[in-house]
């Protein structure tokens, strides 16, 4: 048995599940050297929530976040997380538009990309593989656990099968729910081993308090890397704690061999950096304890936040255990789909509307109607004719891949941006979040005027005229 393989997760998954995403490219930089030193498979840095977030609250580019960490990492392999024909966002977006940004995250310094679709619906995984694949990258294909009825250890095997004839270099079990239970990732962790050759990574989430015995267990049946967070940013929403795990393979057949030195050194660096945003409010001790709901009702730690704040919002916050509880049934009707981005936030509002209303499926939102109708991908099992007509009557359901009905639409998304631009990457900016963007540009004109604006100052006063 080869050694086992850690990806970190500090620089992205951990503070998305723990703080929104919200830990800054000036925060990073200092310790970066030090990340580079430990001997990871690779660091999680980028994709996810962070291109968003960056725009839209950092008032920070993305691009930029990732330039500045390539040219301090040189020597660890940088990760980032792609939600297939969704990229980073939250609705399928045009080929042309899938390409280009996996081309521009290569070349800005990614060097593995692993690609997911909130439905498993492997169509939605096509073009952003091959592209990953073409710019000479690491494309690992993520399955996205889920525990229904209707999801086996064969359906996964099978998947599992289908991302490796596909061309993927590796697979993940991606378990953004923390519903796996010990015995099980045994189970399908071997099961998996047995029907492909690519290494098995696996990822999940400490929310229900399994993933730590889930991991040792998946380690076990032969799994080759796991996803960590490094302590001061690890359990709760998070992922299992880094050193906990090195501690406890040393001196098995599974040892690391990473530094226990070294990552207390990174660890004592952020410690401070929990601190400050637990002050701040942003790390709110809700997200850090076991919730036993995530395995009762199979929702996300991420999700059970969203579906407080919606109810906040309508002054109903009593019913948030009957909206927990009408979760299962919304995913029931529509198919099992798994608890993802996107379709975490389709299943959790539908939830919200068909309690606060009294009536199931009274007010439909438009994103569930597209999911309805086909627009995100195959459902996992057919949803039934009469939940079909309660939401979108007569209307035609698409067979197709979502994607082979948006025409391209990078040149369009350049002539409506070319005044502003700066780079290239910042038309795939404006593609992913137009309003966000035009405001993160605006900003930065403003910012580079101010400071032309010093300069004349500065100018003036040294050299009068």
């Amino acid at each position: 048995m080869a050694k086992l393989k850690i990806t970190e997760t500090i620089l992205r998954d951990a503070h998305q599940s723990l703080i929104a995403t919200r830990l800054k490219t000036e925060e990073m930089l200092p310790i970066l050297e030090k990340l580079d030193s430990v001997g990871y498979n690779s660091l999680e840095m980028w994709g996810g929530a962070t291109f968003d977030t960056s725009l839209r609250f950092l008032n920070e580019d993305p691009w930029m976040r990732l330039r500045l960490i390539r040219k301090a990492v040189k020597n660890t392999k940088l990760q980032m997380l792609l939600r297939g024909q969704n990229i980073l966002g939250y609705k399928h977006y045009a080929d042309d538009v899938v390409i280009e940004f996996v081309k521009k995250a290569i070349y800005n310094g990614i060097d593995v990309i692993r690609i997911f679709d909130a439905l498993n619906d492997v169509r939605n995984l096509e073009t952003a593989l091959k592209a990953t694949k073409n710019e000479g990258a690491h494309g690992q294909a993520a399955i996205s656990y889920t525990i229904s009825p209707v999801h086996t250890t064969e359906t996964y095997v099978d998947l599992a099968k289908e991302l490796e004839s596909m061309g993927a270099d590796s697979i993940c079990i991606k378990d953004m729910s923390g519903l796996l239970t010990p015995y099980y990732t045994f189970e399908l962790v071997t099961a998996i081993k047995k029907a492909v050759k690519i290494p098995l990574n696996l990822h999940s989430h400490s929310t229900s308090g399994l993933a730590s015995m889930a991991y040792l267990k998946g380690i076990e049946g032969g799994v080759d890397i796991i996803d960590t967070a490094i302590s001061p940013f690890a359990l709760g929403t998070s992922q299992p704690p880094t050193e906990p795990m090195v501690a406890t393979l040393q001196g098995t057949e599974f040892d690391t061999g990473l530094d226990m030195n070294k990552l207390n050194e990174i660890a004592e660096y952020f410690r401070p950096l929990r601190e400050k945003y637990m002050e701040d409010g942003l790390l709110n001790p809700k997200v850090l304890g076991v919730n036993i709901n995530t395995l009762i009702y199979q929702v996300p730690g991420g999700m059970l936040s969203n579906l407080v704040n919606q109810l906040q919002m309508q002054n109903a916050i009593d019913k948030f255990d009957e909206v927990l509880r009408e979760v299962p049934r919304v995913r029931e009707d529509l198919g099992y789909p798994p608890l993802v981005t996107p379709t975490s936030q389709i299943i959790g509002t539908q939830a919200v509307f068909n309690v606060i209303t009294g009536e199931r499926y009274k007010i439909v939102p438009k994103e569930v109607k597209a999911y309805v109708k086909g627009m995100y991908g195959k459902s996992t099992v057919p949803i039934k004719e009469e939940i079909v007509r309660m939401i979108i009557g007569d209307e035609e359901i698409i067979s197709c891949r979502p994607a082979d009905l948006i025409e391209p639409e990078l040149e369009n998304m350049k002539k409506e941006v070319n005044q502003y631009l700066e780079q290239d990457e910042d038309i795939l900016s404006y593609a992913l979040f137009p309003q966000i963007a035009m405001k993160y540009f605006e900003y930065r004109e403003a910012q580079k005027y101010s400071i032309d604006n010093n300069l004349i100052d500065n100018e003036e006063k040294t050299y009068p005229v």
